[in-house]
């Protein structure tokens, strides 16, 4: 009997490779079916990264106002308020919950 299936033999675990790494190919973590979960994953990065460098921008800019050559008075008094809670004798303050 093994002789009348030995001819086959190569051609048999040449098919379990071919079904194995196919197999792999279409479920793994990069296969074909995760394919959508890849591209939505990779759309919402790419909009943190635009949130986040926005927010660099901005901060960039309120540090170049602070900076000796241009400093901004305006933006000083506002971080000076904040930052240390002090306020002008003729503004109302109201204090939220943070």
């Amino acid at each position: 009997m093994y002789a009348r299936l030995r001819p086959f033999l190569p051609t048999a675990a040449l098919s379990l490779l071919i079904v194995y790494f196919g197999f792999h190919a279409m479920t793994g973590d990069r296969g074909l079916l995760g394919w959508s979960k890849r591209t939505e994953t990779l759309a919402e990065e790419k909009a943190e990264l635009a949130k986040l460098r926005a927010q660099r921008l901005d901060m960039e800019a309120r540090t170049k106002l602070l900076r000796d050559g241009s400093l901004s008075v305006d933006l000083l008094e506002e971080r000076s308020r904040s930052l240390l809670g002090f306020a002008d004798p003729r503004d109302y303050v109201i204090r939220t919950k943070p």
